[in-house]
């Protein structure tokens, strides 16, 4: 018994010598590294704009004839000068990149400002939003009332009455982009179901569940009731939202922002 368990171990030990490390993540959680020394991005940065920005831009975005190098591949795996100090000390004439002969204490100045540029890049909570009111109101109006067919379902002294007052331009464009229920709205929108047995009684509510196998409703005196998907029961579903998911297809630029123009009217 001793020497199966011996032996047992031995193997997973050997199994456990022969796995391949875990390979190295490739630009991702840069959030979650340090945040560069302020002091070295700034140097970083006149280091750079001196020396690479004609080609790669002052941002490091990339210019007429450089790369983005914001979200370069190797860029975003190097540490302190690893990858990118190579490349700075003997260029790529095949590309024509010119070496340059900088000290480590540089190289590592512009690894940490392309990092700190990183870092910007994919923060979200550092977006700032600008002004997104650029339309023209009354051409909004217009597709309210025409090609958009908005006035079928909707009505400005009616449902949209004062609505610009209840959100801001941003959460507005959002919403009638967008317009699935958030967490925390008070009438959810649902999409309605109608299901017919195959011996002909019907049921009608709001759409619970739905796959391959079974659907489920919730009808208007609030029971919920379940369904196999059988070969004859049939299924219809109506989704109150389903104009503006068709309208996401045939949106222009200024269609979506004339029409932000004319809600934002709507106080």
């Amino acid at each position: 018994m001793k020497i199966l368990v011996a032996l047992s171990l031995l193997i997973a030990a050997s199994l456990a010598a022969q796995a391949p490390a875990p390979a190295r993540p490739r630009g991702n959680m840069l959030i979650s590294r340090a945040v560069p020394d302020p002091a070295a991005v700034e140097r970083g940065q006149k280091t750079f704009s001196a020396n690479c920005g004609f080609c790669h831009g002052s941002n490091a975005q990339g210019g007429d004839s450089g790369p983005d190098l914001v979200r370069s591949p190797l860029a975003l795996d190097d540490e302190r000068g690893d990858k990118i100090g190579p490349v700075i000390l003997q260029g790529r004439a095949n590309k024509g990149m010119p070496a340059f002969h900088l000290p480590a204490e540089q190289i590592q100045d512009i690894a940490a400002f392309l990092r700190s540029r990183q870092q910007a890049a994919i923060d979200r909570n550092a977006y700032t939003i600008l002004n997104v009111v650029t339309g023209d109101a009354q051409k909004g109006r217009e597709y309210f009332n025409g090609e958009g067919r908005c006035n079928t379902c909707h009505s400005p002294t009616g449902d949209l009455s004062g609505v610009a007052k209840k959100y801001d331009a941003v959460t507005l464009q959002s919403r009638f982009l967008y317009p699935r229920t958030r967490a925390g709205d008070p009438q959810p929108v649902r999409s309605q179901v109608t299901v017919t047995l195959a011996s002909g009684p019907t049921f009608s509510g709001s759409l619970e569940y739905l796959d391959d196998f079974n659907v489920s409703l919730r009808d208007a005196a609030g029971e919920y009731r379940s369904f196999s998907r059988e070969p004859r029961l049939k299924i219809d579903i109506r989704d109150p939202l389903a104009a503006h998911a068709d309208l996401l297809k045939k949106y222009t630029d200024a269609d979506m922002h004339n029409l932000l123009a004319y809600l934002v009217t709507l106080k």
